[in-house]
């Protein structure tokens, strides 16, 4: 579990950690370099999960010795998939990290939202619907690891 407490924000008590692989974890279908240790570090407090369109088809393998919840999601309707899934988990204990339209549902409905900006971009709904942006997922995933970083970006 990561507690959060953000002054004149609110408390988070997070209890998952739901994450897209495509432009979020990966490029062009391979796990960015650096983050199995990252991730690895995170299970140890927080319960991963990965849901994705897997577009490249090698979500598994790229994840393979990551202690996650792997969901491949069915070709239509992601963001409501996404959004049901968060739901089902808990929205108000769960942070979410994204970048693509069909994350951006998902980021609206969690307790905590990070967009990333990558090689991929992100969608511009996405961004709108998220608490934070990084420029790159391990900044994004460090913010968990350190929560000062994220305090201070989110205290009033």
């Amino acid at each position: 579990m990561i507690t959060i407490e953000i002054p004149g924000y609110k408390k988070i008590v997070a209890e998952h950690l739901v994450l897209d692989y495509n432009g979020t974890l990966a490029v062009d279908g391979i796990l960015i370099p650096g983050l199995k240790d990252i991730l690895n570090v995170l299970a140890e407090k927080i319960r991963i999960h990965v849901v994705t369109a897997d577009t490249f088809g090698n979500a598994a393998a790229g994840l393979s010795g990551i202690p996650c919840t792997l969901t491949i999601l069915a070709a239509e309707r992601q963001q409501q998939q996404k959004a049901r899934y968060i739901k089902q988990i808990g929205r108000h204990k769960t942070i979410a990290i994204g970048n693509g339209v069909n994350d951006a549902l998902m980021l609206k409905k969690a307790a905590l939202s990070i967009a990333v900006i990558q090689k991929e971009g992100s969608a511009l709904t996405t961004l709108k619907n998220a608490n934070i942006v990084c420029t790159n997922i391990k900044d994004a995933l460090e913010l968990l690891i350190n929560p000062q970083r994220l305090i201070a970006t989110l205290r009033d």
